[in-house]
């Protein structure tokens, strides 16, 4: 008995030592963050349905002094969207909706191309709807500005077309979530604010949990928003805005954990609930996405997680579950300069560093230097030139230099490439498994395949620059309008520079290539040419999650 004693003790000393090393370990990440006069976050790492890490960081309230707790109350933005798919599917399980339901079942006064558009789609963000955000901000609104589910209604029904055909893509709208809200009150009778709290937030204790769909609502306890202005100041960062189902939630990470508790213990929501809640979005050509309803199905290193970030104005959230080893990690910030996910993935790496799968793409990050291929450099300089990636905005010079073919960013910025094969290349120096292909287009044209760990491809077109001289700007210069957005913009030319006019605001384009120029802030703007004349009709305007906007020039 003694020796099996000893054992035990022994056993149980090896578990409260590793708990502790874990705790420190832990808590070391987060010794910049806990400063004295500075805001912060709380965090919660959930493991078998207890709390093993529970603390708040940094101040709640900078004007009072008040710290971040476990029951500090933070707005979760993005974060929410998940509770919002919860009450579409509670109403599909109550037999009030289906996921074939069409947009127009409930706004008729939508385009023609609402009668297609299913709620699957919307909770999948494949519908292609135009980002409400981003229609504010070219607009000329920005976040601190007011505007109510009434403006946000007619801008999206003033939007004739899509960014994309139905299904055939996907592309993150926060629109897409508000109409799901929009739809709850529709079918219901009542806010969707209400109809959370009674079933959902009521039935699983999240007392501190609500939608705010409110802005002059009182919260107790709540971790107010801010924004770095110096080193050692802040800035209020709020939001007067009242709309809710693409965010608008709530809570704090002891709230979070009675929602996390329930998806293993299935008490209040069934497995048919859980199903949906997980089932990932297909398109069109049946290729599977990663976002399901209100959460992103992926993985970390090997392990399964389920998770969604948000952010908005002064706040910043990120909930991660790893769902096989019965683990949660839950951040919730009170400060806009902080990236939650990487923090949480750091946690992760802490609490799984026996468990992560070597996987084939950890496997292929190395490379043996014999494995490399010997092209001669006549051969590599076909694929030197610009490229340009209009998803992301952003241009790539590919060029010759020592007989190696460069990647450069900027020219700090830079990699080496070395062939795999006659036409891919790896990049070298980078803590990932970075494949770039060049393939011939229908125009014989070279376009850059772009991809990480075997991920998605990202897909850059090769293009001729353009420079143009303050003569030839001039026929661009006028007044364009968009009938979608109902609003003018103006072009001008000054001191040799394109330069776009929204009311008060000025916008630097940058020439890309002919009739094509880019503004960091605000987007790509594609000239329309009049097919007889060769002169300026208008332009094609893209900024992120809008697409395909038109702009007429004013004659």
């Amino acid at each position: 008995m003694a020796k099996n004693t000893l054992i035990l003790f022994l056993l149980f000393s090896s578990i409260v030592s590793s708990q502790s090393h874990r705790i420190k370990a832990i808590d070391s990440l987060f010794v910049k963050w806990n400063q004295p006069n500075s805001p912060g976050f709380s965090v919660g790492i959930i493991e078998d349905s207890k709390y093993v890490y529970a603390k708040g960081f940094g101040l709640a309230n900078l004007e009072y002094n008040i710290p971040n707790s476990p029951s500090s109350v933070f707005r979760i933005a993005s974060t929410s969207k998940q509770f919002t798919a919860a009450c579409i599917i509670l109403l599909i399980e109550q037999g009030k909706l289906n996921l074939n339901n069409t947009l127009n079942e409930y706004f008729p006064n939508f385009p023609e191309y609402s009668k297609n558009i299913a709620i699957r789609h919307l909770l999948n963000h494949t519908s292609g709807i135009r980002d409400y955000l981003t229609l504010a901000f070219l607009k000329n609104y920005e976040s601190n500005d007011y505007y109510d589910d009434n403006d946000i209604m007619q801008w999206l029904v003033n939007q004739n077309e899509l960014n994309f055909k139905l299904g055939s893509e996907y592309l993150y709208s926060n629109s897409g979530y508000w109409l799901l809200g929009q739809i709850v009150n529709k079918v219901t009778g009542i806010n969707m604010a209400d109809f959370a709290e009674k079933e959902i937030f009521e039935p699983l204790g999240m007392v501190n949990t609500h939608f705010h769909n409110d802005h002059n609502h009182i919260v107790k306890n709540r971790a107010v928003g801010y924004i770095p202005k110096d080193d050692n100041d802040y800035s209020i960062s709020t939001t007067t805005l009242d709309m809710i189902g693409d965010g608008g939630v709530f809570t704090t990470i002891n709230d979070m954990k009675k929602w996390d508790d329930e998806f293993y213990k299935r008490t209040f929501f069934s497995d048919t609930f859980w199903n949906l809640m997980t089932n990932q979005g297909i398109l069109n050509n049946e290729n599977q996405i990663e976002y399901a309803s209100g959460l992103f199905i992926g993985q970390y290193k090997g392990l399964k997680t389920i998770s969604h970030g948000g952010a908005f104005v002064g706040y910043r959230a990120e909930y991660i579950k790893f769902p096989e080893q019965k683990t949660s990690i839950i951040l919730l910030a009170n400060r806009g300069d902080i990236y939650p996910t990487g923090i949480c993935y750091q946690i992760a790496d802490i609490l799984f560093k026996d468990d992560f799968v070597e996987s084939e793409k950890d496997i292929n990050i190395t490379q043996k230097k014999e494995e490399f291929i010997t092209i001669p450099i006549s051969k590599l300089e076909q694929f030197s030139g610009h490229y340009w990636n209009n998803a992301g905005s952003y241009s790539r010079k590919i060029y010759v230099k020592n007989d190696t073919l460069r990647y450069s960013r900027s020219k700090t910025n830079e990699s080496s490439l070395l062939p795999v094969n006659k036409n891919t290349f790896k990049m070298l120096n980078i803590n990932a498994n970075i494949l770039i292909k060049f393939e011939r287009d229908s125009k014989d044209n070279f376009n850059m395949v772009f991809s990480v760990n075997e991920g998605n491809p990202f897909i850059s077109k090769k293009y001729t620059p353009k420079d143009y001289k303050d003569k030839e700007l001039q026929k661009f210069v006028g007044d364009y309008y968009s009938k979608e957005l109902d609003m003018y913009y103006k072009l001008k030319v000054e001191k040799g520079t394109l330069q776009l006019y929204i009311n008060d605001k000025k916008f630097l384009m940058k020439s890309i290539m002919e009739n094509f120029f880019t503004n960091n802030r605000f987007g790509n703007i594609q000239f329309i040419l009049n097919s007889d004349t060769n002169t300026i009709r208008g332009f094609n305007l893209a900024r992120g999650r809008v697409k395909n906007l038109i702009f007429n020039k004013v004659e």
